[in-house]
């Protein structure tokens, strides 16, 4: 069994798209996955799975979810040596780490578009594109920033999502976890 970190994008947010993580662990218990567990309310899966294709693994969740609750949701799965190289491919200091966020992007886009987007500057907030996860720290927080990640995903032309650095040190630790009980 492979274990696999699961991210999905826009669930619980502000009263739209309510999936209860109770119920979501029994649904992809019973699509065939195995060891799931949830860490807080926005989306964050870790699982076990004989099926190594991620492709594969995003489209049986995706489904699932909207068979059962009845919305689309875009479905990001990393592996936990993909979680880590990202976490340890930070770019900025240390300090800077622990309040950035991590955009963590579905397929590492093509290298025009990144260029692209690179061009776009804000006040006071900086991004770095590398592989498959945007890096950005602002020094007015991720809610008061300019930065749009939907701006961003029309550019690069892959799907995204957010995670801050409490958030990717608990998904590292509970994917370390899964893997050492099974």
């Amino acid at each position: 069994m492979n274990t696999f970190i699961i991210l999905l994008r826009g669930i619980n947010v502000g009263g739209h798209k309510k999936i209860p993580m109770a119920e979501l662990r029994q649904l992809l218990t019973n699509s065939g996955f195995s060891n799931v567990k949830t860490y807080i309310q926005s989306g964050n899966i870790i699982l076990q799975s004989s099926v190594l294709d991620k492709s594969k693994i995003e489209r049986i969740i995706q489904k699932q979810i909207s068979d059962h609750f009845g919305f689309d949701v875009p479905v990001i799965a990393k592996t936990s040596v993909e979680l880590i190289r990202i976490f340890d491919a930070y770019p900025f200091s240390k300090v800077k780490k622990e309040q950035s966020y991590f955009v963590i992007l579905r397929d590492i886009p093509q290298p025009e578009l990144v260029k692209k987007a690179s061009e776009k500057t804000f006040d006071n907030e900086e991004f770095v594109i590398i592989e498959d996860c945007l890096y950005f720290h602002s020094s007015k927080g991720y809610g008061r920033s300019k930065f749009n990640m939907n701006a961003f995903e029309k550019i690069l032309k892959v799907k995204a999502t957010s995670r801050n650095y409490k958030t990717m040190l608990k998904l590292i630790a509970m994917s370390s976890e899964n893997e050492k009980d099974h």
